[in-house]
């Protein structure tokens, strides 16, 4: 193993046990550490990076690891660099989740989850806020944002939803520039889009998410409603409000969760297969793209494609968040917590995921004995 090999391999090793607190905060660890103390990129590369993770699907922080990577030490960096940062989270999820099998049906412990679940909505409401901001820039976007929440209402697939919303407003907009219509090949999306489903397909179900996960990891907990809950019946809203917890409480990146979500539907099998699906396409999105990264920035059909799927995301996120409500918020407890939860993550500037859900888990028990 070179030296340039094992730096990185050592590195993201490291920062996969100690990267709490979202993409958001490994991005700025990696900033500070291989910008700033390392020297192994320029600030300019760095966004140069950070600007191509926005334009292809995938988890933004794990693939801004996948570019450092292969920028200190080529391809092999590339992968050395993304799979030694996911084994950590995968790794402690998978504990967590044999854990949480096994004292989840205890007594003293439902008021404890039910707490969590709670903080995690309140959880999600502030992420839509956040990306709705950040996303809605106009009245066609809120247009956008409407229809789609509408269509996920009356149970279109989520992927359908946000795929089909991206490809409509790029559309539109080459037809009002008047500029030809770029074609892109999205025949392989959208055969797994209409696969039937099987236990067998579980990798393809995670596949098929990992191959057109745009926006922020709380993204995928609304495409996996539309997988496992509504298409299959795999999963509970319950189920998932777990796993979101548990991507808040471990370090690493959000998508590790898909480990907790395979071993709940498939045990250890399950777990592997998952984690399989949901990583792998990122490895050959930034492996096959690295080198067109620049154009990929100045392509205007793709921003127009991201502009509309960032909307779309946000509006099925909402119909997900008022579903998993429903079967949530189901006591002045639960709605208590939801609700001081939402005050703390506004209106404290320092609030974390992590943080918040504690403050679930201790407010769920002592509720309970009032």
């Amino acid at each position: 193993m070179s030296n340039k090999l094992k730096e990185v391999f050592q590195y993201f090793f490291k920062l996969g046990f100690i990267a709490f607190g979202g993409p958001a905060a490994h991005v700025a660890m990696m900033q500070d550490d291989l910008v700033e103390k390392k020297k192994w990129l320029s600030t300019q590369e760095f966004l140069d990076y950070m600007g191509a993770t926005n334009l292809i699907p995938g988890p933004n922080s794990t693939e801004m690891t996948m570019h450092c990577g292969y920028h200190h030490a080529g391809v092999r960096g590339l992968f050395a660099a993304g799979i030694s940062f996911i084994i950590p989270a995968v790794s402690i999820t998978l504990a967590i989740a044999v854990f949480f099998e096994k004292i989840s049906e205890l007594a003293w412990t439902i008021p404890i989850i039910n707490g969590i679940k709670a903080a995690v909505i309140s959880l999600i409401i502030g992420a839509i806020y956040k990306l709705g901001k950040k996303a809605i820039k106009g009245t066609t976007h809120l247009a956008i944002a409407v229809m789609v929440v509408i269509a996920a209402f009356f149970g279109i697939n989520e992927i359908i939803c946000i795929l089909g919303a991206g490809l409509c407003y790029l559309i539109a907009k080459s037809l009002i520039s008047q500029n030809s219509l770029p074609i892109f090949n999205f025949a392989p999306l959208l055969f797994l889009a209409t696969a039937s489903y099987s236990h067998i397909k579980l990798l393809l179900i995670f596949l098929k998410v990992g191959l057109v996960l745009f926006g922020s990891g709380y993204v995928l907990f609304a495409y996996l409603d539309g997988e496992l809950i509504d298409g299959i019946g795999w999963l509970t809203h319950e189920d998932l409000v777990e796993a979101i917890a548990i991507g808040q409480m471990t370090p690493g990146p959000v998508l590790s969760t898909a480990t907790f979500i395979g071993y709940k539907v498939g045990g250890y099998g399950g777990a592997i297969l998952a984690t399989l699906g949901i990583f792998v396409p990122s490895f050959f999105y930034v492996w096959l793209l690295n080198n067109f990264i620049h154009k990929m920035k100045n392509n205007k059909a793709l921003r127009y494609f991201l502009e509309a799927v960032n909307v779309a995301a946000v509006a099925v996120m909402i119909v997900v968040c008022i579903q998993m409500g429903e079967s949530i918020l189901i006591n002045w407890q639960t709605i208590l917590i939801c609700a001081l939860g939402f005050l703390y993550y506004f209106f404290y500037k320092k609030a974390g995921g992590l943080t918040l859900i504690l403050g679930g888990a201790i407010l769920g028990y002592f509720l309970s004995l009032v």
